[in-house]
């Protein structure tokens, strides 16, 4: 019965399959990352950051969106080795922003360097 409830609980519109954790341990497995996030559902897929900007990030991709409801609401604020986790719904939206506003600063700094300009006159 409880399950047949949960299937037609309405869920927020951020809630998807796809995770991002923050604050992971630079050192952390895969394994351990199985570990850890598997307990909540069957997971279609983990990528741990492996460069000097990712480092201590990951994305944890469940099969069921509910799981993924799960693991966010039981994970988030967990503690792994002396670290508090920080799990989050992915949402493509926030970093298309972040991105764009990369590109235009970086746009800017171009047409400054080309004009002699160095931002600081007003």
């Amino acid at each position: 019965m409880a399950f047949a409830q949960k299937r037609n609980t309405r869920l927020p519109p951020e809630v998807n399959r796809v995770l991002y954790v923050r604050n992971l341990p630079f050192n952390i497995t895969a394994d351990e990352m199985y570990d850890i996030f598997g307990k909540y559902g069957a997971l279609r897929q983990i990528r741990l950051g492996n460069t000097k900007d990712t480092r201590g990030t990951a994305f944890v991709v469940y099969e069921d969106i509910y799981d993924a409801k799960t693991a966010v609401d039981h994970l988030s604020g967990f503690n792994v080795a002396n670290r508090y986790l920080i799990v989050l719904y992915y949402q493509q939206a926030k970093l298309n922003k972040k991105i764009d506003q990369r590109k235009k600063e970086e746009d800017l700094r171009k047409v400054q360097e080309k004009y002699g300009v160095d931002g600081k006159e007003a």
